[in-house]
């Protein structure tokens, strides 16, 4: 892997995470396409998203600082909304990897990702707080997330609209307990460590994912305020519609 192409991806990366529109998914069709062994750079695309983490960090510091001090039942519900996800990283991961993380079943896991923000745009609730019961269900849309294709972002926040939660604080909670869900498959992902590219192009991907996703978690928490799920629907139906068809040619009309 070039400098660029960890530049390129980083920067992907950085969009995407937060972006409802699947950045796992978006990473491997971008492997896909730089001709790139994608069953070989799982352990970097953990790395960048390590730098999106750090975005994370740096942009919610002042939130984060008081959570910790003045609103610790925050804390319990975030723990709450990392169960599932936990359980079945610890016990589906390998199965997810080797049944999902493909072109194909990512093109056809990015349309159903946009019918369920359709549908929860069309169902969502008003006027609930969070709360362990709705946490719990968040994060039951989190481990769906595990699935390449899926968002994490995108699936957590419109579960939370479907249980009344106000958009902006589903957001802020989306990305706060997507933290979380980064710090541990980082920490999972530590025995690969030797896998990874070289150093300077490792650096390079996960500092450009860091600012990067700082920048666009700030576009997105204003986004949100007056805008829907909608047209990151539309995308990942076109998203999904193309990566099918690429896999149909590539499958089938591509000569030996």
């Amino acid at each position: 892997m070039s400098i660029l192409q960890s530049l390129i991806l980083g920067l992907l990366q950085g969009i995407t995470e937060f972006l409802p529109i699947s950045s796992s998914g978006h990473l491997v069709l971008a492997e896909a396409a730089f001709n790139l062994k994608v069953e070989s750079l799982k352990s970097f695309d953990v790395l960048l998203h390590v730098g999106s983490l750090i975005g994370i960090i740096v942009f919610f510091r002042k939130r984060i600082l008081e959570i910790l001090l003045k609103d610790r039942k925050h804390i319990g519900y975030l723990i709450v909304g990392t169960i599932p996800a936990v359980i079945a990283g610890f016990t589906l991961e390998d199965t997810i990897d080797s049944v999902f993380r493909g072109v194909l079943p990512i093109g056809i896991a990015m349309m159903a990702t946009g019918v369920f923000y359709l549908i929860a745009e069309r169902f969502k609730l008003k006027d609930k707080n969070i709360n362990a019961k709705n946490s719990f269900i968040i994060g039951l849309a989190q481990m769906c997330a595990l699935i390449p294709g899926i968002s994490r972002s995108g699936s957590t926040l419109a579960t939370g609209l479907l249980t009344g939660i106000e958009r902006t604080k589903a957001a802020e909670f989306s990305f706060l307990l997507g933290s979380i869900a980064i710090t541990g498959a980082g920490i999972l992902q530590v025995k690969d460590i030797g896998e990874l590219p070289a150093v300077s192009v490792s650096v390079v991907g996960a500092l450009v994912s860091a600012v990067t996703s700082y920048f666009v978690i700030g576009f997105l928490m204003k986004f949100y305020k007056n805008n829907t799920l909608k047209p990151f629907a539309y995308y990942l139906f076109l998203i999904g519609m193309i990566a099918i068809a690429l896999f149909i040619d590539i499958k089938y009309f591509t000569p030996f």
